[in-house]
């Protein structure tokens, strides 16, 4: 597999929460096959203050399968003290009778899924790649810029600030901020849902007992999930409240007693009083898809290849099972000898995973448009619906399957 021609074999463009995990699922493969594996992050890996943009304030919703991944990349013993399990799931419509509830103990697993907030993922993920680039098992070109990418003989060069370097293959797993993707001439296919995610932490006056909480209220969405208590406050939750475009100004705006008593009054009072508020912030809400995914040398993967809705908490636990795929791609082509970047190979890994990306993101955005119509054979239909799924043992196992393995190889 190792090719003289290329200084590197499999050359990763972010060390953010999908690029760092790529890093650490090839891992095995450096330390004991010979893999040649590089990461390029734009910001300095050795500071604690400059960290990757998914390092961020979010919480992530982990599913039970992307638990398991880490499972067996060795990291969830470094996850468990951050996570959060989710024992059961809430989903309701409000201001009509549907609801539907999802119990980890009836699908017979510890939990559906698990909450971490996107910088504890993150110190995890840096500790680990840090460590593997002490045992040399990966090369860190950090603080590095991408200035370019070009196609050439058996892999892609890649201009950096301080010079270059080749690889057989060259994962962009970025985010799409870079701009490669428009450089390279990636098209993307971008449907705007003119709503913007707002984003905090809210203190509560009860235990949460592990419930997340979907709330179909009117103009978007509102999940509450559960969170860690910290020193300040013992029960909390994460806030993921989606509101329409022209709104997003005048709740920003609102001072935090003001912004609580909104979110308490499309809430409502189930998961009890909201007593206090960390942090706010929003960002706008698209559906971005990558038009092309591989090309020979290169495979788009994370957010860059795309971005669903966070309606249902799915895009990174969809993300995780393109990355352990594209892992396993590469781990198959070293056992046959054929580089890592050969088109024919990256083919069958963007085949594997076409039908879960997109059943995953149609289904977030037809949640979208079902819960967005407000005539009544629209309200009286999803209402049923969520009675018929709450009463119906077997179509509940399979939605709670999906929602808990977010596959159709992801393991319960």
């Amino acid at each position: 597999m190792n090719n003289s021609a290329n200084d590197v074999d499999v050359l990763i463009i972010g060390a953010g929460l999908v690029g760092s995990s790529l890093a650490c699922a090839l891992s095995g493969l450096a330390g004991q096959h010979g893999l040649r594996l590089a990461l390029v992050e734009r910001h300095d890996l050795n500071q604690a203050g400059d960290t990757p943009p998914s390092f961020d304030a979010r919480a992530s919703a982990l599913s039970w399968g992307t638990r398991c991944i880490y499972e067996r990349l060795g990291l969830w013993g470094r996850l468990d003290d951050h996570a959060q399990a989710i024992g059961s799931v809430h989903v309701s419509d409000r201001g009509h009778f549907g609801i539907t509830r999802l119990h980890a103990a009836e699908q017979g697993v510890p939990a559906l899924g698990y909450v971490v907030n996107n910088y504890l993922l993150g110190d995890v993920l840096l500790e680990r790649v840090q460590e593997l680039s002490a045992e040399g098992r990966v090369r860190l070109f950090s603080p590095q810029t991408v200035e370019r990418l070009d196609p050439i003989p058996g892999g892609m060069r890649v201009q950096l600030g301080s010079g270059e370097v080749s690889a057989s293959l060259v994962v962009v797993a970025d985010g799409g901020r870079s701009g490669l993707l428009e450089q390279l001439g990636i098209a993307i296919k971008q449907t705007d849902y003119q709503q913007h995610a707002v984003i905090a932490n809210i203190a509560l006056d009860r235990p949460h007992a592990g419930v997340a909480w979907e709330r179909f209220a009117g103009q978007g969405p509102l999940a509450l999930l559960p969170l860690r208590g910290d020193d300040r406050f013992a029960h909390r939750a994460g806030l993921v409240w989606t509101v329409p475009d022209q709104e997003i100004q005048r709740i920003t705006q609102l001072a935090d007693d003001e912004f609580l008593a909104e979110v308490q009054e499309h809430f409502g009072y189930r998961a009890g009083r909201f007593l206090a508020l960390g942090k706010r912030d929003s960002y706008p809400l698209a559906m971005r898809l990558a038009r092309e995914q591989v090309r020979p040398g290169l495979v788009i993967l994370g957010n860059a290849a795309h971005a669903i809705h966070p309606v249902a908490g799915q895009g990174y636990n969809l993300s995780m099972r393109d990355t352990m795929a594209l892992a396993e791609n590469i781990s198959q082509s070293h056992a046959r000898q054929v580089p890592a970047g050969d088109l024919g190979r990256l083919l069958v890994y963007q085949h594997q995973q076409y039908h879960d990306q997109k059943q995953v993101s149609a289904g977030c955005n037809g949640l979208v448009n079902l819960f967005a119509r407000t005539d009544g054979v629209s309200e009286l239909a999803r209402n049923l619906g969520l009675v018929a799924l709450d009463y119906c043992r077997p179509l509940k196992s399979a939605f709670a399957r999906r929602a808990a393995g977010g596959g159709s190889n992801a393991d319960m």
